[in-house]
């Protein structure tokens, strides 16, 4: 099969290595050179620019930031969409309203290509791994057509039915809650080293423990090794809980936790730390109370 794949970050690129190891075609789209580099490392293909892309694909994987940049990439100047053949798929890896889904569904539908609103979950391990969970929504066409793509890539799939946006709603549920474990992380590792605890043993005593969530347990281990080093950023939640904001407004339902969840991480933000691992967030109370980050911070 022939793949595009738009985005050789954190999940991309694990989720095009499976590709390529799956005997699949593919081809990546990249503008760092750093994620073109580590691609083509392993005997991939990779270009700067969707542009670039040949038009002849048989599906293609968006792992890009937002909605406004699937927008550009699929729709925009040089845009795969138009030069896709009918019957193509798109799959919407991306995390983006379930209006955002919808629309994007509608505007491909236009071109006579197929799209799986399809988020995922599992983080850079899980991509590099090909065990995601896809939380997928989309007609049986398209759940087809994507089929050789998903296994490649996943290890569970999850089938939300035919609409678009029910997979970017499950997805919205599932930020909210990992924003709020990070969240809720940073504010207990604080509170520990503040009160004189040693990090380590507070991470070994909890991770038995019943407050110890897949966060806790996940990003526990690079806040202890002071590795800041990004695979999902700080401002990946600033954006995620963005989305899971607005969505409530529109129904007119409060998320108190959410929302100060999401003042944590526009804080460590604004302090400059954005673009940082999402293990982090401690550094709020860092710098309300002056406390010491665990580990010896790495830069790099």
């Amino acid at each position: 099969m022939k793949v595009g794949v738009i985005g050789l970050g954190a999940m991309g690129l694990g989720a095009a290595l499976n590709l390529l190891k799956a005997d699949h075609e593919v081809i990546g789209v990249e503008p760092r050179a750093a994620g073109r580099d580590a691609f083509a490392t392993e005997g991939g293909a990779a270009v700067a620019s969707v542009a670039e892309l040949p038009g002849e694909l048989e599906a293609v994987v968006v792992f890009v930031v937002n909605a406004a940049q699937a927008e550009a990439v699929l729709f925009g100047e040089g845009g795969i969409a138009p030069r896709l053949p009918r019957g193509a798929v798109v799959l919407l890896c991306t995390t983006v309203s379930p209006a955002a889904a919808k629309a994007i569904a509608r505007w491909l539908e236009e071109y006579g290509v197929l799209m799986l609103d399809s988020p995922v979950s599992g983080g850079a391990n899980g991509a590099m791994a090909g065990t995601l969970t896809v939380i997928a929504s989309g007609t049986e066409a398209a759940f087809a057509a994507a089929k050789p793509v998903l296994d490649a890539i996943a290890k569970r799939i999850c089938n939300l039915g035919p609409e678009p946006g029910a997979g970017s709603t499950v997805k919205m549920v599932n930020q909210l809650l990992a924003g709020i474990h990070l969240a809720a992380m940073g504010e207990a590792f604080a509170l520990g080293v503040r009160a004189g605890a040693d990090p380590k043993v507070l991470f070994d005593v909890i991770s038995e423990s019943a407050g110890a969530s897949w966060m806790f347990l996940d990003r526990g281990p690079r806040l202890l090794a002071g590795d800041d080093a990004p695979r999902s950023a700080i401002n990946i939640f600033v954006k995620d809980l963005g989305i899971v904001l607005d969505e409530a407004r529109a129904l007119t339902f409060p998320l108190p936790l959410a929302a100060a969840a999401h003042q944590i991480f526009l804080a460590v933000a604004a302090g400059g730390a954005g673009d940082r691992d999402d293990a982090f967030t401690i550094r709020f109370w860092e710098r309300l109370a002056g406390i010491p980050l665990p580990g010896a911070r790495k830069e790099g």
